[in-house]
């Protein structure tokens, strides 16, 4: 165990500076908080530090002799995490660097500049639950290791391929598979329900405000929406992205 109680230690300055994008990209690191998150990460051997409160117990079940362990102050927790009442508990783990090829799955979420870490973290975690094989984050979303994406996702990231890629270009390997590539677009789209279910698919989701990136639709086989009800104007894209998904998975 390692006992840090200032804020001023190197440590403690390097593990904040994972809150940032340039510092996580640089190390290929990234910090996660809470017990459900720090359990997930252990169980897949991603975890490199832990950072405990001084008055909180790592428990009994967890194996962490190989792990380097840190008793901090209150004063350092609340420094690194960003909820209102944080449980204790952080961890720096790995990046995932898959080098995933079309070859690696039959399903695929694309994600086109979502901007809202909330949003990106919830359509990451509908994915892993409804089995997709691989998200794919396109140019212009947020970070896929920004703390708010992290705790959305719920642990999600450390289950399934995410990887940030060029969408044009995925969307040209999944031609080249026959996978059927579909948009989600209210001009010259179909009702999600009328499209034939195969096995293999992809699925291209939007931004917030201006949906899916006009010059991407071109090349998907068709696009999709989801039927308005009653009077609201559009359905928010994590909700759209889990019913279109389980719709194509066959659920």
């Amino acid at each position: 165990m390692n006992y840090i109680h200032s804020i001023k230690n190197p440590r403690v300055k390097q593990w904040r500076k994972l809150l940032g994008k340039k510092e996580r990209d640089k190390t290929g690191t990234f910090l996660i908080e809470g017990f459900h998150l720090v359990e997930e990460a252990l169980h897949e051997g991603r975890i490199i530090e832990i950072i405990i409160n001084e008055k909180i117990k790592i428990r009994e079940e967890w194996n962490v002799q190989s792990i380097p362990v840190f008793i901090v102050s209150d004063e350092i927790i609340s420094l690194l995490t960003e909820t209102e009442t944080p449980q204790g508990i952080c961890a720096v783990c790995n990046q995932d660097h898959h080098n995933n090829s079309i070859e690696d799955g039959n399903t695929f979420l694309l994600i086109d500049a979502v901007q809202d870490p909330g949003n990106l973290g919830t359509m990451i975690r509908t994915a892993d639950a409804a089995g997709i094989d691989c998200v794919v984050v396109g140019e212009g979303s947020t970070d896929i290791y920004n703390p708010k994406v992290v705790r959305s996702a719920q642990g999600s990231h450390f289950h399934l391929p995410i990887v940030r890629g060029n969408l044009t270009e995925w969307i040209k390997q999944l031609n080249r598979q026959n996978i059927p590539v579909y948009g989600t677009a209210l001009e010259n789209g179909m009702i999600y329900s009328d499209i034939k279910r195969t096995h293999s698919f992809a699925l291209i989701v939007g931004n917030e405000g201006n949906g899916v990136d006009k010059q991407l639709l071109t090349k998907t086989d068709s696009n999709l929406y989801i039927p308005i009800y009653g009077k609201s104007e559009s359905l928010n894209v994590a909700v759209a992205t889990g019913i279109l998904l389980y719709y194509l998975k066959g659920y």
